[in-house]
């Protein structure tokens, strides 16, 4: 795959699977923005893009904010032209302490869709017309399995991750007609900090793990769940974000792609 003089805009590509996504577009010759909260941490994630590839910038983007994304867009535009690839990457699992609670709040419930849901809705608005003007475009959503069947613990992000799904196929409809491909990806089972701030909620509040790490709970539902045995890794995911970025996908769209080693096979 080659995105040689191609854009690409990553929200949340500071870190975990955004920073694995960027690096990957990088890599495949893609100049990268990376939009995140976290300056700190986009600033070291653009010094390695600039070794692979020379052209990364950053923006401290609030997906939430719509005056924020639109800065994003007109930054993109002018450090390296329109954009080509949009990856809607940015995502909670809850408000301040979520991990902490063994119940879903209100305040839960609506940063969660603000940021995962509505924030894909903002960042999208904000680069339509130059899509719309370039009449080409691939923008990927990322979901997760959790939004493929509701389950307990974590009821506001499971849900959120629905919309997403079904957020993806409505922008396809509506893309379509101007050479705009959407999907979505769910990501399976990945150790990031996020994930072991779950398997900690797990080791208080489920029975069958007392007493593990997170890390154990992590690797028992590993081998419980996943019909290859094998945990995903934020690699996985942007292996398949630069296919249905790609020309071979070029027929694709308003599809949602499992990346869960079998977890669910649908």
């Amino acid at each position: 795959m080659n995105f040689k003089d191609q854009v690409a805009v990553v929200t949340g590509g500071a870190n975990g699977i955004g920073r694995a996504i960027a690096l990957k577009l990088a890599d495949q010759g893609a100049a990268v923005m990376i939009a995140d909260t976290n300056k700190d941490a986009a600033i070291i994630t653009a010094a390695e893009i600039e070794e692979i590839s020379g052209n990364s910038a950053i923006h401290a983007t609030d997906v939430t904010n719509f005056d924020l994304c639109t800065e994003l867009a007109a930054l993109t535009a002018d450090s390296f032209g329109p954009v080509d690839i949009l990856v809607n990457n940015a995502g909670i699992a809850g408000s301040s302490g979520w991990h902490s609670r063994s119940f879903s709040t209100e305040e839960d419930w609506k940063l969660t869709y603000q940021v995962n849901v509505i924030g894909i809705s903002n960042v999208t608005s904000a680069f339509r017309s130059q899509m719309q003007n370039s009449r080409s475009g691939r923008i990927v959503n990322i979901a997760s399995i959790a939004g493929r069947e509701g389950r307990p613990g974590l009821p506001h992000y499971s849900a959120s991750k629905a919309a997403v799904i079904s957020l993806t196929q409505s922008t396809a409809l509506e893309f379509a007609p101007l050479n705009i491909r959407v999907n979505a990806i769910c990501p399976g089972l990945l150790w990031t900090s996020m994930w072991e701030e779950v398997g900690s909620r797990y080791t208080e509040n489920n029975s069958l793990y007392k007493g593990m790490s997170a890390r154990q709970v992590f690797d028992a539902m590993v081998e419980e769940k996943i019909p290859l045995k094998k945990e995903q890794t934020p690699e996985d995911v942007a292996d398949a974000v630069c296919f249905l970025v790609s020309d071979e996908s070029r027929n694709i769209t308003g599809q949602t792609l499992n990346v869960d080693g079998g977890f669910f096979m649908r």
